[in-house]
């Protein structure tokens, strides 16, 4: 029997915003930390609730209305900080501060509070409080993540590779960036496309057997780059003589690195045959995330019954759905 998701017993505050904040707490959630989202409460002058945020992120969360301007508002989530382990602020920089809830004062109540920060763009100066403490030495952290050093970072192939033949020409000119004929996606005659990445010797010489192009020389000629031109308007006449699926059964199996390109709705409709289902992002043999599909049979793709939709329909939080149970695991709080 597989033991208890990685993080089981931690406890997130996630404040509502958009999709970066949000998708750090799915992850988190789906690894088996409670993850309380903070919403905004109805308006004074307004009883009706007001409409779930615009967020489908919420697998496995829960919320909490929290006027944040109120003093019973921050107080709340002073207490709720002295809980929690992790904190997920996804506002412009100085929002919280202003709020009186900025890192010199979350991480001063609770030393060990990791406080995440997501921005766009780099913050102006350095993040204040809650300095590092080293790893399981019972101290929190301030982490500053921004998505402009994110994509810089998992670009670091492409960036070396720009000093290298791989990638030194211009956009669109080169081996990995649509400038390659056997690098590439064709359009079939049905309208749907093949994906080509036939980068070594014996890959292409697969996909030239499949094609029918055998005897034209193509295997030495292929890295000659003025006959890239031609080599990629016979690779388009040829992938549309044949629907997608013809050229499916012709390739299936073999190692040509030539293959269908599906759509969400084909592969919601044949998530077995098409390996369509949504699975947790890291596989843990021992302590397996929360299952995403329903029929997991495999432990090592997660745990538990799994979600409605199986990975393609977002959930829906309404706010203060499930807070009341955070309250009272956290802080042993009831209603009255």
């Amino acid at each position: 029997m597989p033991g208890q998701p990685p993080l089981t017993g931690i406890k997130v505050l996630e404040f509502a915003g958009l999709a970066p904040g949000p998708f750090a707490g799915l992850l988190l959630a789906d690894a088996g930390a409670t993850v309380l989202r903070i919403d905004r409460p109805p308006s004074p002058s307004n009883t009706t609730p007001p409409p779930p945020a615009a967020d489908l992120l919420t697998r496995h969360k829960r919320s909490l209305p929290i006027d944040l301007a109120h003093p019973q508002g921050r107080a709340l989530v002073l207490a709720l900080a002295r809980q929690a382990d992790v904190l997920i602020d996804p506002y412009r920089p100085g929002v919280l501060e202003r709020l009186r809830l900025g890192p010199d004062v979350l991480c001063a109540v609770n030393p060990r509070l990791v406080y995440a920060r997501l921005t766009g763009f780099r913050r102006g100066g350095r993040g204040g409080g809650g300095g590092g403490g080293g790893d399981g030495g019972g101290r929190g952290q301030v982490v500053e993540v921004n998505m402009v050093d994110g994509t810089a970072y998992l670009a670091s192939f492409a960036r070396f590779a720009g000093r290298t033949p791989v990638w030194d020409r211009p956009r669109g000119e080169n081996l990995l960036d649509s400038g390659c004929p056997w690098y590439e996606c064709y359009e079939t005659a049905d309208g749907r496309w093949m994906a080509v990445g036939a980068l070594e010797p014996r890959f292409f010489g697969e996909l030239v057997k499949g094609l029918g192009l055998e005897g034209q020389g193509w295997e030495k000629r292929r890295y000659d780059r003025a006959e890239w031109p031609e080599l990629r308007r016979v690779l388009e006449g040829v992938f549309k003589s044949r629907t997608r699926a013809e050229w499916e059964a012709v390739f299936e199996g073999t190692d040509a690195c030539c293959t269908p390109v599906y759509e969400y709705g084909e592969m919601e409709e044949d998530m077995v045959g098409k390996e369509g289902d949504q699975r947790p992002a890291v596989t843990l043999r021992d302590t397996p995330l929360l299952a995403v599909r329903r029929d997991a049979e495999d432990a090592s793709h997660g745990q538990g019954p799994g979600v409605e939709g199986e990975g393609y329909v977002g959930q829906v939080l309404e706010p203060g759905q499930g807070g009341e149970e955070t309250l009272k695991e956290w802080m042993g709080w009831s209603r009255g």
